[in-house]
């Protein structure tokens, strides 16, 4: 039985009055609440209970509380704290709206839509980056939209925190961001920064405006070996209505080495607001994006050469022997 089933509507927790569950993730579940002492509308993450006997799934809730109850800005959720409480959880703002993920799964979004919502996503991530806050995991189920396209980020439960200290994920590397939106250097091993962010907002924005992934494959491994193999089909070959400007500044950002993306959410919205200024180049990724290489025909010639290594030494010793 899960905590969903064991936390009934109508009872309470400290001060908050659960009205109804929400949604239940591998680390807790979210419910919305009611603050009787203001009947404030908020929602509540509550730990499961085999969670909490975690050491490193505990750790990582403690600090995404830690982490959030440090921001504050309007297109970030918010996480209350500075109270006594009977046991570990969340109070976070409730946010009205839909997930960027169900509005995608709609259809293709009209471009001028599409930018304005990156523009939001970058102005919050520019703020969390300023707090030396990286999300880490962003993809469409974690940034809220409400009716204005005002948009929210949600869940820091793998974002890094410089001023806290590195945890260390042990046999969690597969938690440490979402197939389709990890930055190369992720999938490599290495920690993300503000730049792997940065990637993530360039993979929504494509999907966004082309109504599909830059990136595919049958396992999430494919798809991370896709990226750092291939490059991903022009966007303005996906929907005409990408102009060479738009598609320019999309590749910045998806710029396989870290050193030639944007180097700051900053930048990357300018351009977007600006788009007339953008520079064009002429990009191997224009020309070679339908030569596809594969991750196993690469292991195949690795581990081919590797069997012939013995043969070639059993014919240089006959040569040898030949020539006593």
């Amino acid at each position: 039985m899960g905590i969903l089933d064991t936390i009934e509507t109508g009872s309470t927790i400290d001060s908050y009055r659960i009205e109804a569950p929400i949604a239940r993730s591998g680390m807790a579940s979210i419910f919305r609440a009611v603050d009787t002492r203001d009947n404030r509308v908020v929602a509540l993450k509550i730990p499961h209970p085999d969670m909490e006997a975690d050491p490193i799934l505990f750790d990582r809730f403690k600090r995404e509380s830690e982490i959030g109850e440090k921001l504050d800005h309007p297109m970030v959720m918010r996480v209350f704290g500075g109270e006594k409480r009977s046991r570990i959880y969340m109070v976070m703002e409730w946010c009205d709206g839909r997930l960027l993920r169900e509005i995608l799964s709609e259809g293709r979004m009209p471009q001028d839509r599409a930018i304005r919502i990156a523009i939001e996503v970058l102005e919050g991530l520019e703020y969390i980056h300023e707090q030396g806050v990286i999300h880490r995991d962003l993809k469409p189920e974690n940034i809220m939209v409400d009716a204005n396209d005002n948009i929210k980020l949600i869940d820091f439960g793998i974002a890094g925190d410089s001023a806290a200290r590195r945890l260390t994920y042990a046999n969690f590397t597969a938690t440490l961001g979402t197939a389709d939106y990890i930055s190369p250097e992720q999938v490599k091993g290495k920690r993300g920064d503000r730049r792997s962010d940065i990637y993530a907002v360039g993979i929504i924005l494509y999907e966004m405006l082309a109504g599909r992934l830059p990136f595919s494959g049958s396992s999430p491994m494919e798809i991370m070996n896709d990226r750092l193999l291939n490059h991903p089909m022009p966007p303005a070959l996906a929907e005409p209505s990408i102009s060479p400007q738009l598609q320019e500044v999309l590749y910045r950002a998806l710029e396989r080495d870290p050193q030639n993306r944007y180097a700051n959410a900053r930048e990357f919205a300018h351009d977007l607001q600006h788009l007339n200024e953008v520079g064009v180049e002429d990009r191997v990724e224009l020309r070679d994006w339908n030569k596809r290489k594969s991750h196993m025909k690469r292991q195949v010639l690795y581990y081919g050469a590797l069997a012939l290594i013995p043969v070639v030494i059993l014919l240089l010793m006959m040569l040898v022997a030949r020539h006593k």
